[in-house]
């Protein structure tokens, strides 16, 4: 599964997690909202609620907001109704790109997504067209300076995850759904610190692209994280080490 963290260590160094730090709050508000919708307001009894609030802490959103978020989810405030949608569509070089969307609006959200792709040089397409090609699973990206790979392994495994691969600077850590929140848990208790924890879609194959088709497709991903609906996004692409460099540049 190499390549399949490539975009969350790119976006860590280009910095477009900073740059979108403002409509951060707002997304992972309406995460909470939705997962209190469906499973209530618990986070003991509902793990996708204790999930949206674990990574609404990291990103030090504040205690009240990340409330606030629960009481409209459970019926308590007024707030919008989100539908959770996933858009599938390709980039330059046919890279297969997935959004994950909470939306108040679904029309208005088609139409700027699809104008994104356009403008980068893809194509929104239907639904089906790329979904087989990712797996969702626990991905956790754990920088190499802070643990021994050997220490990480057998933490990680005993925890329940399925792999640890050495990828750069960072070990990428994955497992299934259902053991994400246990293998947090045990990373939490051992103190070792992560760049990434979520549950994220991971591509079965990869693209390697050149500099030009790079550029393109970042240029993309970088738009579609910047749009207030989209939760996250991924790809299976990966941009070879030794082009990597002029790739960054821009």
């Amino acid at each position: 599964m190499a390549g399949h963290s490539h975009w969350a260590n790119i976006a860590a160094k280009k910095g477009v997690v900073d740059k979108k730090r403002g409509k951060l709050f707002g997304k992972l508000s309406r995460a909470i909202i939705v997962a209190a919708q469906h499973g209530g307001g618990d986070p003991v009894m509902n793990l996708a609620l204790r999930y949206a609030i674990d990574k609404a802490r990291k990103a030090s959103m504040p205690k009240d907001n990340i409330d606030r978020a629960v009481k409209k989810g459970c019926g308590e405030l007024s707030g919008e109704n989100f539908e959770e949608l996933v858009y599938e569509g390709y980039g330059s070089a046919g890279v297969a790109v997935l959004c994950d969307i909470l939306t108040e609006n679904r029309n208005r959200t088609a139409g700027e997504v699809r104008k994104i792709f356009e403008v980068h040089g893809g194509n929104l397409g239907s639904t089906g067209c790329v979904a087989w090609m990712f797996e969702r699973k626990g991905l956790f990206l754990v920088p190499c300076e802070n643990v021994e790979e050997d220490e990480l392994f057998e933490i990680a495994l005993e925890a329940g995850a399925d792999d640890v691969a050495a990828n750069g600077d960072v070990y990428e850590v994955t497992c299934s759904v259902e053991a994400f929140q246990q293998v947090a848990d045990v990373f939490e208790q051992k103190q070792i610190p992560t760049n990434l924890a979520e549950i994220s879609r991971i591509p079965e194959t990869t693209v390697d692209l050149d500099v030009e088709d790079g550029k393109k497709v970042l240029k993309l991903m970088e738009a579609l994280e910047d749009h207030e609906d989209v939760q996250s996004v991924t790809a299976n692409f990966n941009i070879p080490d030794e082009i990597m460099a002029e790739v960054m540049a821009e």
